[in-house]
């Protein structure tokens, strides 16, 4: 519902907007993604600083049948490519959006393609622990641990140095990762669009407006001011 101050200025009473990532941390464009929706969510908060934003994110494994220790990375990207020639130039696609929103991916450190549940798993489950704990932080250190620095985000090991320097409870996540390592690995409640999602990053913004790709963040803001009814700002 929409009102108007005592000075006639235009107020929405709902001013809120949901913003749904769906994203899977072996995927380059869903760091793109990221970073590329983070710069929109600060770009909108300028021109309707009365919206409050809330993102949500869900994951979504691309290689779920990857084996709980990974692959080589360098030889699973050539056999899915065909050759050393095409992954090179599908690489400098990618290093080409990720300039652009300010990444630097070393493909050359990364040497495991892992199965991310165990990454996806952690931070469904300290959110689900952890009163208010915002995941964004935890996931783009996830992200770039994995592309910028080469780490197996599939060794418990790993997420648990990444856990502790995000700030989980060592006690806690240490017992999280024991459970994980014996394979009890807790169920992760799908986002009211999954079955809708065939490729990642993909977002929906107020259950309604979907974007499927890595999109600049202009493209994502336009979305998010259409979203809100906004025509003035677009």
């Amino acid at each position: 519902m929409n009102g108007t101050t005592k000075q006639g200025t235009p107020v929405n009473r709902n001013a809120s907007l949901t913003v749904d990532v769906h994203f899977d941390f072996v995927c380059p464009w869903c760091l793109i993604g990221k970073r590329n929706l983070d710069a929109a969510v600060n770009r909108f908060a300028t021109l309707r600083p009365d919206v409050t934003v809330k993102v949500r994110w869900h994951s979504h494994q691309l290689l779920p049948d990857m084996p709980a220790g990974g692959v080589p990375y360098q030889a699973f990207y050539v056999n899915r490519l065909g050759s050393p020639g095409a992954v090179a130039a599908r690489r400098a696609q990618v290093q080409e959006a990720a300039h652009a929103a300010g990444v630097q991916l070393a493909f050359d450190r990364i040497e495991v393609m892992p199965n991310t549940r165990a990454a996806h798993d952690l931070v469904s489950w300290a959110v689900a622990t952890g009163a208010g704990f915002s995941p964004a932080p935890l996931i783009d250190r996830l992200f770039t641990g994995y592309f910028m620095d080469g780490e197996d985000i599939g060794d418990p090991d790993v997420l648990e140095r990444i856990g502790l320097a995000c700030g989980l409870d060592a006690a806690e996540l240490a017992e999280h990762l024991a459970a994980a390592r014996r394979g009890d690995s807790m169920a992760r409640p799908d986002s009211p669009q999954a079955d809708s999602v065939s490729g990642v990053p993909h977002f929906v913004i107020n259950s309604a407006l979907s974007l499927s790709g890595a999109y600049s963040p202009g493209a994502i803001v336009d979305a998010m001011l259409r979203s809100t009814g906004d025509q003035e700002n677009r």
